[in-house]
């Protein structure tokens, strides 16, 4: 059995958790765990390159930000992944999962000049953010050729998808050069003209909440600047469009929608010369690939009531599925309830709220569902966290972070597990809170003002 189906994912999910549970992944001894379907992620990468079949040369990197863990990482590499990264962690995650230079992309907005040499000198592929990163190239380059290719990111101002802080095509985004601001589009095509090495244009509308057919006008406004740069320049300048990724998961239902094949379809739509194989393509999914295939399991510790309203407290709160505490009617989780086998719950249902352990009145992970009576002991999943959830971890109350496992489920339904990342333990939690400085701001108080980091006091 795979997870290439809805149906058949939903069925791994449930051996997986009950195998969880009897071999002590997740129980008392343990219990939060992040369990991963790795047929279920390979199974997406599967579609996205099936989309994307055609005459275009076609670079699909995983955005890194989605699942920062090496060997989610060296999954993705091994299955033909490059990687897009933003910050010099993921660089190196990246790196030591196995990525080739010539297979990573680095974008952020505040590249600081040792990035932009190190991406210079190896040659990663590279999205400027704006003029002034541009001229910072310029001075680092100083007459040599990029060893990797160099785009720089446009924003279409296309306007907001219904997660404004997921949109970043909007008026006043952070991103990439604003299009429609005066003079904008005159002063990137004079910086085109005169800076061969500038090969590409990076536009990315947005993700979680814009619509098929926003994040295809904006695919539009940067093919139609590229096609105008290098129709007035006579020559091929632009060989490559970076078209972000952005494609919304359905955390509705099991189902898979929209699927890669209609963000294609929109895209032909929109942008019938896209594909046609004068530009290389280069995608950057991150949320799509993996949020279906992920699941939270959390033992309920106690269940109560308060003001008529059933209350189970898990230990799967804000720490691990930040979005949902904080901004809940926008990313709103499914909930599974099972016994402590592991099995799926049936019976009468009741009005519930599923509680974190965070010490604040909104660590809530869903609110007012109809779910089958739970029992402290018992198991609760929150389904479609395979992105951002377990791999995003919120320190607040100190609390560690949870395990990782990796599943296949195989004939009759048998689970092999892989771990992916140890549980933090309660020590390595306080270790990383500063212990091997714990007298630090004693001696400071008691007069060793002067005493610089690393000198003993005399």
């Amino acid at each position: 059995m795979t997870s290439a189906s809805p149906h058949q994912r939903g069925r791994a999910r449930e051996a997986a958790l009950a195998r969880a549970v009897e071999d002590g992944l997740l129980g008392p001894r343990a219990p939060l765990v992040g369990l991963l379907d790795v047929d279920g992620v390979l199974a997406a990468v599967e579609a996205l390159n099936e989309a994307f079949e055609g005459p275009a040369a076609v670079q699909h990197t995983f955005a890194a930000k989605a699942c920062g863990l090496v060997p989610v990482l060296r999954l993705l590499a091994e299955a033909g992944m490059g990687c897009e990264v933003a910050s010099p962690g993921e660089l190196e995650q990246a790196l030591a999962a196995g990525f080739t230079y010539d297979r990573l992309v680095f974008d952020s907005p505040a590249k600081t000049v040792e990035e932009l040499e190190f991406a210079l000198t190896h040659g990663i592929a590279i999205n400027l953010d704006n003029f002034q990163e541009m001229t910072r190239v310029d001075g680092l380059l100083a007459g040599r050729e990029p060893a990797g290719p160099i785009g720089l990111r446009v924003n279409p101002q296309v306007g907001s998808g219904a997660i404004g802080a997921m949109s970043t095509a909007t008026a006043t985004s952070k991103f990439g050069v604003a299009l429609r601001d005066e003079g904008a589009v005159d002063a990137v095509i004079e910086a085109f003209a005169h800076r061969p090495w500038l090969n590409r244009l990076h536009a990315h509308v947005g993700s979680q909440g814009c619509p098929l057919p926003l994040i295809a006008e904006g695919v539009r406004a940067a093919y139609e600047l590229a096609e105008r740069i290098n129709g007035g320049l006579g020559r091929a300048q632009i060989t490559g469009l970076d078209i972000g990724g952005g494609l919304p998961v359905n955390f509705d239902s099991e189902d898979d929608r929209p699927t890669y094949a209609d963000h294609v379809a929109a895209l032909r739509t929109a942008v019938p010369g896209l594909f046609d194989g004068r530009y290389a393509l280069i995608t950057e999914f991150g949320r799509s690939l993996l949020a279906k295939s992920g699941t939270i399991g959390s033992v309920v510790e106690y269940t109560k009531s308060a003001g008529g309203r059933r209350i189970a407290v898990t230990h799967a709160g804000a720490q691990v599925a930040t979005r949902t505490v904080f901004m809940p009617d926008a990313w709103p989780l499914r909930v599974g309830v099972f016994d402590a086998a592991g099995r799926p719950k049936g019976g009468p249902t009741e009005v519930v709220d599923i509680a974190g352990p965070c010490c604040f009145a909104g660590d809530l992970t869903a609110t007012g569902r109809e779910l089958p009576a739970v029992e402290p002991g018992d198991v609760v999943a929150l389904y479609d966290t395979g992105a951002y959830y377990f791999s995003s971890h919120f320190s607040y109350n100190s609390l560690p972070r949870p395990a990782v496992y990796g599943y296949r489920t195989g004939p009759g339904g048998r689970v092999a597990f892989a771990l992916v990342r140890e549980a933090q333990s309660v020590r390595g939690v306080v270790e990383e809170s500063g212990l091997s400085q714990a007298d630090a701001l004693v001696t400071l108080r008691s007069g060793n003002a002067g005493q610089q980091p690393g000198e003993a006091a005399e």
